[in-house]
């Protein structure tokens, strides 16, 4: 799986979410201009010392990422989409590209898109949920359809033991 932030402002989101990109085996694809340089503090605090981990590719625009991963399958993430992205059926190369903190994907893009795109219910009087916990929502709900391929799904007491 890929998640694809378009023009993000916010460092500690950004670092949130390589932290889970990760963790799920992720890549994390940027696109620039970002709000914030990638050696600030607040993206080494929320990323920890996993950002070294991270597969982490950076584009001056979305033409170029466009240019580089053309017939890329790219689901994207809007409040104003008309489809769930319950309803999407992710394979395991997909990308799922998600907007700035203050505006989102522009709308240039959606039309062009509009069969891909997909959100995240929620009550209408909130304009949107936090960056990094939309991503997690859907990067999740694209692994579990994939079968959480390649991750460990079962966890060991440290101490104790799981009684049978």
């Amino acid at each position: 799986m890929h998640i694809i932030l378009h023009q993000p402002e916010i460092p500690a989101n950004t670092g949130n979410i390589g932290r889970t990109c990760v963790a799920t085996g992720t890549s994390l694809h940027l696109i620039e201009p970002l709000g914030f340089r990638l050696d600030e503090k607040s993206v080494r605090r929320s990323g920890m010392d996993y950002w070294e981990h991270l597969d982490v590719t950076r584009y001056m625009n979305y033409q170029e990422f466009q240019d580089r991963h053309a017939g890329a399958k790219i689901w994207m993430a809007t409040t104003k989409a008309k489809r769930l992205y319950t309803e999407a059926v992710f394979g395991p190369d997909d990308y799922i590209m998600f907007g700035k903190e203050s505006g989102g994907i522009p709308e240039e893009i959606l039309v062009e898109n509009e069969e891909t795109c997909i959100r995240i219910p929620m009550m209408d009087h909130i304009r949107s949920l936090n960056l990094s916990n939309s991503v997690a929502i859907v990067l999740y709900e694209a692994l579990r359809q994939n079968g959480f391929n390649g991750m460990q799904t079962e966890g060991e007491l440290h101490r104790l033991e799981w009684k049978d």
